[in-house]
């Protein structure tokens, strides 16, 4: 489990094809009792697991399904990304509850200046229309923020400065892919709320 509060960018410092997937090495700064062998770590918001330390960061082994269903294939040696170890009891919870688990790939269709803040259009992944709402939660390559909008093919955020230094947001651009996982919470109503009507089973 996670937050979508990213704590470190690090970097793909290797990728490698192994027998139809790839393992990457990501270096980064976090703490190495938060890397353990074993441990999940978000990367741009995919739940990894640590499969090898290495001296400055570690390992991890990223299947054909993750390859498929999200941007990881997208990186090269060299990328930054975002970075969070997963949530321990007594931590913060500082943004909402996120699985590390990517519903769809979404992109970015405008951005323009307010103030000193970006606002950003993305387009919606049409399976995933229903679940996201104004003022609700999305996660969008492993950062927690909220809508401020949504109109039937597209929803809308804002990035405030600190967002934009400190997670890989900053760079985005017209076209740029990103991992989406919607609110877990909406997910559940939904399937909630379905059962009642009886569309399905619980």
């Amino acid at each position: 489990m996670f937050t979508g509060i990213v704590q470190d960018l690090g970097y793909i410092a290797q990728s490698q094809w192994i027998g139809g997937d790839v393992r990457l090495r990501i270096d980064t700064d976090i703490a190495a009792e938060r890397r353990a062998l074993g441990d999940s770590v978000a990367v741009n918001g995919v739940c990894l697991t640590v499969a090898q330390l290495a001296p400055r960061g570690f390992f991890a082994d990223v299947s054909r399904e993750t390859l498929d269903v999200t941007t990881l294939s997208d990186l090269a040696v060299g990328t930054r990304v975002n970075l969070e170890p997963a949530l321990r009891a007594g931590d913060a919870l500082g943004g909402h509850i996120v699985s590390g688990h990517v519903d769809g790939i979404a992109h970015v269709l405008e951005l323009h200046d307010d103030a000193r803040s970006t606002r950003v259009r993305m387009a919606t992944p049409a399976a995933l229309r229903r679940y996201i709402a104004a003022k609700g939660s999305v996660t969008l390559d492993g950062v927690s923020l909220t809508v401020n909008q949504i109109d039937e093919h597209s929803f809308g955020i804002n990035l405030i400065p600190h967002t934009l230094q400190v997670t890989t947001l900053g760079a985005l651009r017209i076209g740029s892919r990103l991992n989406i996982e919607i609110d877990t919470l909406a997910r559940y109503v939904d399937r909630m709320l379905a059962a009642r009507a009886g569309d399905k089973p619980m």
